[in-house]
């Protein structure tokens, strides 16, 4: 049961969970969960949560406007 191939399915399985949290974080899904989180823990008493594309939209709102140069 613990052979070889036991060990090796491990460490692919292992990969491949280290590389979709890589993309996780690449394309901004932690960065909702963590929303959610701090939602939950300081705002539950107003209404509802952002969803998933009202987060995005603001996010790329609030890092693309504005000036963005030093002079």
């Amino acid at each position: 049961m613990c052979g070889p191939n036991w060990l090796k399915r491990m460490a692919h399985a292992r990969g491949w969970r280290a590389l979709c949290d890589y993309f996780a974080i690449l394309n901004g899904d932690q960065a909702y969960a963590r929303y959610l989180a701090h939602w939950q823990s300081a705002h539950t008493t107003h209404s509802v949560p952002l969803s998933r594309a009202e987060y995005y939209r603001l996010e790329l709102e609030r890092r693309w406007n504005g000036v963005r140069r030093c002079c």
